[in-house]
């Protein structure tokens, strides 16, 4: 393995040897298999694992906000043997890119519309229902629920949450999603934010630092352009 680590914006000469790890290369191969290609994100799944094996020791159901194909959830499910788990995996997304409603304003400004349309164009957002259902045929406990958050939220029915991530690419949908979701979250529960520090994106920044300071929390920035909050125990 190299020294250097250089992909997905993220540079670094640190330790990753995490990358050879068995357990790792089979979540990360299950997760391109699921996307059609390997998007060069290690070091981010390899956060979102991380918060996964957290989550599991914790009662409660995941939740992902904003799914795609399926990449990470893909990877978490691999990782964790999900068939032996007695929880659901909710997975909520459009499954058509972002829906213009529930956009901000100085999203809009900022080109997020040209942005969505350049995603679904080069073939990144998938249309098709049926085939992430596909991929997740494999884990009967993952339950796809369709539609634009925040009119979808209520067909989200766990009573309780071990792990939430938001990766909606817009800043309205994502602040709706936590604030419904937040007190349903078990004490010490992680919640990854995908686009927290991207560049380009600090809108979203915006929203999630709004939410934490009225929640009495704050959130961890770090280096793959992520964000980490952890419901308080106490």
């Amino acid at each position: 393995m190299t020294t250097i680590y250089q992909q997905d914006g993220l540079y670094t000469a640190h330790n990753h040897e995490f990358m050879a790890n068995a357990a790792f290369v089979r979540a990360y191969e299950r997760g391109t298999r699921a996307a059609g290609e390997d998007y060069g994100w290690h070091w981010r799944v390899h956060v979102g694992l991380w918060a996964a094996e957290m989550a599991i020791k914790l009662p409660g159901d995941f939740v992902e906000c904003g799914v795609n194909r399926g990449f990470l959830a893909s990877s978490i499910m691999n990782l964790l043997d999900w068939n032996i788990r007695e929880r659901t995996f909710f997975l909520m997304d459009t499954f058509a890119g972002l829906d213009e409603r529930y956009i901000s304003e100085e999203e809009r400004a900022a080109g997020i519309l040209d942005r969505n349309q350049n995603e679904i164009d080069r073939g990144f957002y998938t249309f098709d229902v049926n085939e992430v259902r596909r991929n997740f045929a494999e884990w009967p406990s993952a339950k796809l629920i369709v539609g634009p958050i925040p009119e979808t939220l209520p067909e989200m029915t766990a009573e309780r949450i071990a792990f939430l991530h938001l990766d909606l690419n817009c800043s309205p949908p994502e602040v709706a999603a936590i604030e419904e979701f937040w007190e349903r979250l078990s004490p010490g529960a992680p919640v990854l934010l995908d686009d927290y520090a991207y560049v380009g994106y600090e809108s979203q920044k915006r929203g999630m630092d709004g939410f934490a300071r009225r929640a009495g929390v704050s959130v961890l920035s770090l280096p793959t352009g992520q964000g980490l909050l952890v419901k308080p125990v106490a």
